[in-house]
């Protein structure tokens, strides 16, 4: 338990953590890669090359010393965090390595202000979040180990049947090896795995939203082929490498963006490969029948990257379902002229009428930039933030 004077230091160097912003992050990341290389088979390093991790672990740290003394506002932030690391198999033992070079990235950085007094308390307080992560995430593991079907750790599974979606997205299926059941998940919920690619020094591991209802025997992602040599570095892998037969390494289901069912209309809303998370929800809501209307609005650059496009018509009989697709570039006239497809970017004001403004449930998945767009469409329209409900592919990024 941390004293009042602790907390009152924390506090008190907010302003020097302002002042050094990223340069704290990466010196951190820096120093830990350079004394425990053997971290590179957990972190993405490409979001160490972008610097979104960069910029999400120095929010963490700000937001935790500014509400040290009101933990409760973080919970949020910690499930969702707990979440993630569950699926990077993150242990115990690792948060004292973290701990242990986030102390001396202070001290290095400021040693005339990072006094004895100051590395006491801030000692105290890493552990106090550490100890609440450690126990949240042994809670997950635990329960994940005791459901039907679950495990802990990491677990073999084999790619059984793969398919090419659109251009760029290609799903994968995958059985595990034991010939076990699997644990279930709720639509929405992502999935990590651990590969080797051949062109990286380190074991990789990623998380992909589950593209399917769960059912209890099998799971389906559907992967983005990403450009470049470090960001398509495992999904090229998948893409170009992965054959049927082959064995991958993976990790339970996590995740706090999924559907909540309460019984009120819902508005699927996904960019791009965002598309995979609410393929699992509309998949879910078909099987079970939901009864209440269901609107899928999904915005992609043409035709030829729009994943899932004859699923979802046959879904459509199944539901109370309206849907709606922008495409940014060589959208057919007849479909437009029907209504249903749209040329440019996505414009909710058109669909005033047809929406559940006042009371449906609104989930968005696609790159922070269009999220961000939809948001604010969504606001000015009416829609209270308590009912948009969001998920970032990597690090967290707010709206």
């Amino acid at each position: 338990m941390l004293t009042p004077n602790q907390i009152a230091i924390v506090k008190s160097t907010i302003p020097l953590l302002a002042s050094a912003g990223s340069q704290i992050t990466d010196h951190f990341y820096s120093r830990m890669f350079s004394h425990n290389p053997e971290l590179k088979n957990i972190f993405n390093m490409s979001h160490q090359h972008s610097g979104r991790q960069s910029v999400a672990l120095f929010n963490a740290v700000a937001a935790y010393a500014q509400h040290i003394d009101n933990l409760p506002v973080l919970q949020a932030a910690v499930e969702r965090i707990a979440q993630k690391h569950t699926s990077f198999d993150i242990r115990p033992e690792q948060y004292a390595i973290v701990g242990h070079h986030l102390i001396h990235t202070l001290k290095e950085l400021a040693p005339d202000a990072f006094t004895p007094e100051v590395e006491d308390a801030w000692t105290a307080a890493y552990q106090q979040l550490a100890d609440i992560f450690i126990q949240r995430e042994g809670e997950i593991y635990q329960q994940n180990a005791h459901s039907t079907g679950g495990w802990e750790g990491a677990r073999r599974f084999r790619l059984q049947a793969s398919k090419q979606e659109s251009e760029l997205v290609k799903s994968f299926i995958f059985t595990p090896v034991d010939q076990q059941p699997v644990v279930g998940y709720q639509p929405g919920q992502y999935l990590g795995i651990r590969v080797q690619p051949s062109r990286s020094d380190y074991q990789e591991m990623r998380q992909y939203s589950l593209s399917d209802q769960a059912n209890g025997s099998s799971y389906r992602i559907s992967v983005k082929r990403e450009q470049g040599d470090i960001d398509g570095l495992v999904s090229n892998f998948l893409h170009d490498e992965l054959n049927i037969g082959d064995e991958v390494e993976l990790f339970a289901p996590a995740g706090d963006f999924f559907f909540t069912d309460r019984q009120q209309p819902v508005v699927l809303i996904s960019a791009g490969v965002g598309i995979t998370p609410m393929m699992a929800t509309l998949e879910t809501l078909a099987q079970e029948g939901y009864p209440q209307p269901v609107s899928f609005l999904h915005a992609c650059e043409h035709a030829g990257q729009h994943s899932f496009d004859r699923r979802l018509h046959e879904l459509s009989e199944c539901l109370s379902l309206s849907a709606h697709v922008w495409y940014n570039q060589g959208a057919d006239t007849d479909a437009i002229a029907a209504g249903r497809l749209h040329q440019g970017l996505m414009a909710l004001h058109t669909l005033r009428e047809e929406l559940p403004l006042l009371k449906g449930d609104f989930y968005l998945c696609g790159p922070v930039g269009f999220m961000r767009f939809i948001k604010q469409q969504l606001v000015e329209l009416g829609v209270g933030t308590e009912r948009i409900h969001y998920e970032v592919f990597g690090p967290h990024a707010d709206l």
